[in-house]
């Protein structure tokens, strides 16, 4: 063997190709959405303990639950307009807080799509998607929101705990909403809400514009799916973490876990079992 012969260099990295490329840049912007999704969550929810502009915190309001009829400082009714938006606002938060970690997945994996498909404003994409999910959840805001000036106007809804005053009539919204779980309206929204993949590619829309649409398409079926479980915060407290909280764990294994379908079904049972006993119990 020659004096100047050296021997191979088998450390050499083999080259990088656009696959590879890909790849990086795919893992880049899941965890930059999935940070933004878990920054998003993270406010929403303080901004929802804290309670901003409302009466009382949710911690307090939590702690103070079975004082239905509590008195206010004014008039049962008597809305400002700023005070209206504030309700407002406290309703969309909240719709946020519980319904964006249901949802993250399709988000995630709409980010991975955008990204196989080539370049493009991945992230402007994956935000107008988000951006229509959640004006749908604003809709929703809009409606509960006048509802609960309505039901507080008749003195129906506690000005200061945000609950219903009497019990029955939260019975016989669970017994509604137990019933809701067995329509097949709410069995065909938690489909599209369970299969990501199917949902997008069924609803497909190129640019900025199109995802904004397809937002608004997923957010009508998360709404479909989940409006009248929703609605039960009005018979356990609009503002009371138990509530909020156990219904937004209940939100995400109806549609993230195998057995969703079997849960939505025992829950509806419960729900009606439930909501009977509490008439019962009123009447």
């Amino acid at each position: 063997m020659p004096a100047s012969s050296k021997p191979l260099d088998r450390s050499v990295s083999p080259p990088v190709t656009g696959q590879d490329v890909a790849e990086r840049l795919l893992r880049r912007d899941r965890r930059l959405v999935a940070a933004l999704l878990g920054t998003l969550v993270l406010l929403a929810g303080l901004y929802t303990v804290y309670g901003v502009g409302m009466r009382m915190s949710a911690l307090e309001m939590t702690a103070m639950r079975d004082m239905r009829d509590m008195p206010g400082p004014q008039a049962a009714g008597a809305w400002s307009t700023g005070y209206a938006v504030l309700v407002f606002l406290m309703w969309w938060v909240m719709m946020a807080a519980m319904m964006v970690p249901s949802v993250a997945p399709t988000v995630l994996l709409h980010v991975a799509l955008l990204r196989h498909a080539g370049p493009g404003r991945v992230a402007g994409r994956s935000t107008a998607f988000l951006a229509g999910y959640l004006a749908i959840w604003a809709m929703f805001s809009v409606l509960a929101t006048a509802a609960q000036w309505g039901l507080e106007a008749t003195g129906r809804v506690s000005a200061t705990m945000m609950v219903l005053i009497d019990t029955w009539p939260g019975g016989l919204l669970l017994i509604a909403a137990g019933i809701y779980q067995f329509l097949p309206l709410k069995a065909s929204c938690l489909r599209q809400c369970q299969s990501p993949a199917r949902f997008l590619s069924e609803h497909r829309r190129d640019g900025i514009g199109g995802a904004f649409h397809m937002g608004l398409h997923h957010g009508a079926y998360c709404l479909g799916c989940c409006s009248a479980l929703m609605a039960l915060l009005f018979a356990g407290g609009i503002m009371n973490l138990y509530w909020i909280v156990g219904l937004a764990l209940f939100v995400a294994v109806e549609k993230l876990t195998p057995l969703g379908d079997r849960v939505a079904k025992a829950a509806g049972v419960g729900l009606v079992v439930w909501g009977g006993m509490v008439v019962w119990g009123a009447v």
